[in-house]
């Protein structure tokens, strides 16, 4: 397994003039010049890592492992290839090897068939098997493609969708979906990076996209936001907090396709259609007993919420939930609640907020702020 060591990537660049720089210094053990020299590709990484193991946490360690054994390795790396192609190199080995030892995560949709709204919630599954939310935003996630050779947007890559329907791959398949169709590497690069064959790698390909092509929705949630354009979307937006902060059902149910489904891990229990999570939100969540305040947000490179509910003793409204938002044109398909604190402070929302705050927050569209 390849970590460390040099690196020969055929039809891969060495480093740049200033990288070698840089590389240079980082060899003398110039920590300065290392951060400096892999701080432009952190973000990437990072995604990379999420891509493998569908957590935001499990990412994070990764990460970290992955400069750790890139500074300890930096003796022996040639500058072969590209720094970029070295760094993606070693995070796909940790991957894998994280890979190993984790079950695979997934959606509610994936684990079980969905109930009936008037039987009551299952408790909730509190092990690891849940995937997490992204904050693509508060990382900087780049738009666009990250090579000429690329299938998959990086914004594309880190939808809910694409995630889930990743996690259904072999780790190894995973691993060359993602260094061919979403980094963009060749596949005599892929196949330097998992110690294989060009031969090996796109017959792997070709069956990963036959998984995944089988789950992934005909239009991504990219295309359907740039369609839509930002007044649509802030709309949307709009009607959705105003619905949602006056506890009414009729307003959200008819913002739902007829087959929109409702989520909420780590709660395994989700509804499909659009009357049965119209019964589940009149008889629990929107009953009018509840206050509810929503923060416009973004996750997954999708429109998102943070959800707060009112609590009496703290006086205040207290996080329930990042709610990931997918659409179909105009209409709501999927709402994934991830009911855990560490989604909320993942995207960077408050624990709590006031009793007067207000919902006018400019809303996060395409994963770029409103100035």
């Amino acid at each position: 397994m390849v970590t460390t060591g040099p690196v020969r990537a055929t039809g891969s660049a060495g480093a740049t003039a200033n990288e070698q720089e840089l590389l240079e210094a980082a060899q003398r053990a110039d920590g300065d010049a290392f951060g400096r020299l892999v701080g432009p590709y952190r973000a990437e990484l990072h995604a990379q890592c999420y891509r493998m193991l569908g957590s935001a946490a499990d990412a994070e360690d990764a990460l970290q492992e992955t400069l750790l054994r890139a500074w300890r390795g930096l003796p022996k790396f040639e500058a072969r290839s590209s720094v970029r192609f070295w760094l993606h190199t070693i995070a796909t080995n940790v991957c894998l090897r994280a890979a190993e030892r984790r079950p695979k995560r997934v959606l509610p949709v994936d684990y079980g068939p969905a109930a009936d709204p008037h039987d009551g919630l299952a408790g909730p599954v509190t092990e690891a098997v849940w995937l997490e939310p992204y904050p693509d935003d508060r990382l900087a996630l780049a738009s666009g493609l990250a090579g000429p050779d690329a299938r998959y947007e990086q914004r594309e890559s880190v939808e809910l969708a694409f995630i889930a329907a990743l996690q259904y791959l072999p780790a190894r398949q995973r691993a060359v979906l993602i260094l061919r169709d979403v980094l963009g590497f060749s596949a005599r690069e892929t196949a330097t990076a998992l110690e294989t064959t060009p031969i090996s790698v796109d017959s792997a390909l070709q069956r990963a996209h036959k998984t995944v092509d089988q789950r992934l929705p005909e239009r991504s949630q990219q295309a359907t936001l740039r369609s839509l354009g930002d007044h649509a979307l802030s709309e949307i937006v709009r009607r959705y907090v105003a619905a949602w902060e006056r506890n009414d059902v009729d307003a959200v149910v008819a913002m739902l396709a007829e087959d929109a489904k409702m989520t909420m891990p780590p709660i395994p229990t989700w509804y499909q259609g659009r009357e049965q999570v119209g019964v589940f939100l009149s008889s629990l969540v929107l009953a009018g007993s509840k206050r509810w305040r929503l923060i416009p947000a973004c996750a997954n490179g999708q429109l998102a919420f943070g959800a707060y509910i009112w609590d009496e003793k703290a006086q205040a409204f207290v996080a329930d939930a990042v709610k990931v938002v997918g659409l179909r044109g105009t209409q709501i398909a999927e709402i994934t609640a991830f009911r855990t604190p560490d989604a909320l402070r993942g995207l960077g929302l408050p624990g709590a907020i006031p009793a007067h705050w207000q919902s006018q927050r400019a809303p996060v569209l395409f994963g770029h702020r409103r100035p």
